[in-house]
């Protein structure tokens, strides 16, 4: 998965350069750079992709129709336009070669980039190229109207080369593509380095910082309050069902900590609006696959428990025969986007602008309960406010503000159109990790997060991030191992997950290995992952929303899952795994905000057993050893105490 600067791109992009900005980003290898429209000296390309064995490469996207064409040539194509006039525009093979030079002679200025001496003196040291992608016309449709005699096919990328949901479509073909995409191949192979991406990145503005949002933090130290709590699993579920109850009627906003039951607190609402409101259509939502298979298995087996007397005859005539009213559909967004409104991400605006000009009919629903909030976009939950029914207004928005790396630029009133003000309760007990774990993680976050000094108690009236206060459960410390390399990490994660099997019963399915890179442009992560456990004999689940998508994850096999940490946001498991850490925060990660909140989501994964690996040196690495350091330093002056 590419790294897309910006992250999220922008609602009034064309739905070309959406499908376009989403391929990249999905396909590409974890050490690639994209940029969408970046400004350099007054020019915007469309695309501009940075990779280490690659090079510099610009696109330039078009959205023409065969039936837009009426004369093509070499130098200028002459094109019908929207209003019926004719209109004569560059050959986009031409306009990507001059946004290109552009680009190129940007760089120049900039000598690091440049070779000093030789044949090429004066030149850039890395390749370069461009190519057009052309996002409503097929290969067939340039072969029919002969288009290759006036644009060479080695700088074409047709729709059915980057529409990942055409048949003919591989990851592998864009790739080769795109690398192909040189006039001259005779320079000898140039490797860029870290510090030669950063000086390119340099020129290319603007870049989103967090830093330029947020003040630094102030020296003074919250202060925390973790307080122990004697309430078991069980008085947990009891806890977060009442709470689901006492609610109230429209929408609601309830913000928690991780592993304070805000996942149970919404299957309970769905249970209770289901019981209680029958003639209802109830939405579930969330935003990752697994997730989504997790929150409806845990929704079924609250509908399963009876809340009274009259809720067990119910149950009862449903083991009898008698059909069971189904009112509440359970989908991460993407799927439901699909399945109900057949659409994809790239039609949203549309659809949104359809909605607010009443132009079309879509379903609606009575209530909307949406998890891990905050990883929705403005525009999801804009959508989503359309399709609520407005006598009802019952929407119910469950999020964790240290799990994601940015405040909101807009109000949640701004997003939904639903004012939330004096309808939010804040979940600050954490029940779900041990409480070494809850204040390792916790020590990492209040360490390295901007966000240090927004950690608030009390009124939920701003609040961003809530200090997590810890039950009494007792575990063992987070393990932290420094290995001499990556396979060095596999036998020994191997050797672990062979010990929690056999001396503590624990199922490999109740383990999780996470990752933060799947691949760089000379190796795999994840087939070194893939080969260490088949070696060993243990079956593996893929729960990564992109990695063997026609393989769907089953928490009920017992096999051990393997996923990045965005993919297991809402889920538990009673081992975690943190493999080759080093990758964390991501060197081509500007942002190192959401370094710091996804560490802390993977850390606090963890019920019982948490094992953190790493053979490299990254600023959080350096971290762990100084904590390793500690703990000798501590054991050493208690042995000299005995």
């Amino acid at each position: 998965m590419a790294y897309m600067v910006p992250e999220v791109i922008r609602t009034s992009a064309t739905a070309g350069e959406r499908l376009l900005f989403r391929t990249l980003k999905d396909h590409l290898p974890s050490d690639y750079v994209v940029y969408f429209e970046p400004e350099i000296q007054g020019s915007r390309p469309d695309f501009v992709i940075i990779g280490p064995d690659l090079g510099l490469v610009v696109l330039q996207v078009k959205d023409y129709t065969r039936s837009a064409l009426f004369e093509v040539g070499r130098d200028e194509w002459l094109l019908h336009g929207s209003g019926g006039q004719m209109e004569t525009v560059m050959n986009p093979y031409q306009e990507a070669r001059e946004s290109m030079r552009h680009v190129v002679g940007e760089l120049k200025k900039d000598d690091s980039l440049v070779q000093r001496e030789g044949k090429f003196q004066g030149e850039l040291k890395f390749p370069h190229g461009f190519g057009t992608a052309f996002t409503r016309m097929k290969l067939s449709d340039f072969i029919e109207y002969s288009l290759y005699d006036v644009i060479a096919q080695q700088f074409v990328l047709c729709r059915d080369e980057i529409d990942s949901d055409d048949e003919g479509f591989t990851a592998d073909s864009l790739i080769e593509k795109i690398q192909g995409m040189f006039t001259a191949w005779s320079r000898k192979r140039h490797i860029l380095s870290q510090e030669e991406i950063r000086s390119i990145r340099n020129h290319l503005i603007p870049e989103a910082r967090i830093s330029a949002e947020f003040r630094q933090p102030s020296n003074q130290k919250h202060q925390e309050q973790f307080v122990l709590s004697l309430q078991n699993m069980k008085v947990l579920d009891l806890h977060q069902e009442n709470m689901a109850e006492q609610l109230g009627d429209r929408h609601r906003l309830i913000r928690g900590v991780a592993g304070s039951g805000k996942t149970l607190v919404l299957a309970s609402r769905a249970k209770h609006l289901a019981n209680h409101h029958p003639d209802w259509k109830i939405l579930v939502l969330c935003s990752s696959i697994a997730l989504s298979q997790s929150l409806r298995q845990t929704i079924d087996r609250r509908m399963e428990e009876p809340e009274d007397l009259l809720d067990w005859i119910r149950l009862e005539e449903q083991k009898e025969g008698k059909p069971r009213q189904q009112n509440v559909e359970v989908y991460n967004f993407h799927e439901w986007l699909k399945k109900a409104l057949n659409a994809r991400d790239t039609d949203i605006p549309s659809l949104i602008g359809k909605l607010a000009k009443k132009e079309a009919i879509f379903p609606t629903y009575e209530a909307i309960l949406i998890d891990e909030g905050q990883d929705f976009q403005p525009e999801w939950l804009k959508l989503l406010s359309y399709l609520l029914n407005p006598v009802t207004q019952n929407l119910l928005l469950v999020e964790d503000r240290a799990q994601t790396f940015m405040k909101r630029k807009s109000s949640l009133l701004q997003d939904t159109g639903l004012d939330f003000r004096g309808r939010s309760r804040i979940l600050s007990i954490n029940y779900r990790n041990t409480a070494q774990i809850a204040q390792f993680a916790w020590d990492f976050y209040q360490r390295h997060s901007l966000f240090q000094n927004k950690v608030k108690l009390g009124s939920a009236k701003g609040v961003e991030i809530i200090p997590p206060q810890s039950t009494r459960r007792m575990g063992q410390e987070p393990s932290l191992s420094r290995s001499a390399s990556f396979q060095e990490e596999l036998r020994a994660v191997t050797e672990q997950i062979r010990y929690l099997q056999n001396e503590h019963k624990v199922p490999l399915s109740e383990m999780v290995i996470l990752y933060r890179v799947k691949n760089n442009y000379y190796s795999s992560y994840t087939d070194s992952i893939r080969r260490a456990l088949q070696g060993q004999g243990l079956k593996v689940n893929w729960m990564t929303d992109n990695m063997d998508a026609n393989q769907e994850f089953d928490s009920s096999v017992d096999a051990i899952n393997v996923s990045d940490i965005d993919s297991v946001k809402g889920l538990d498991f009673r081992a975690v795994f943190i493999v080759n850490a080093e990758n964390m925060p991501f060197s081509l990660e500007e942002v190192e905000e959401r370094e710091v909140s996804l560490f802390y989501i993977a850390m606090t994964r963890a019920l019982d057993w948490l094992y953190i690996s790493y053979s490299g040196d990254s600023k959080f690495t350096l971290y762990l050893d100084e904590v390793q350091q500690k703990r000798q330093e501590q054991k050493h002056s208690v042995k000299k105490m005995g």
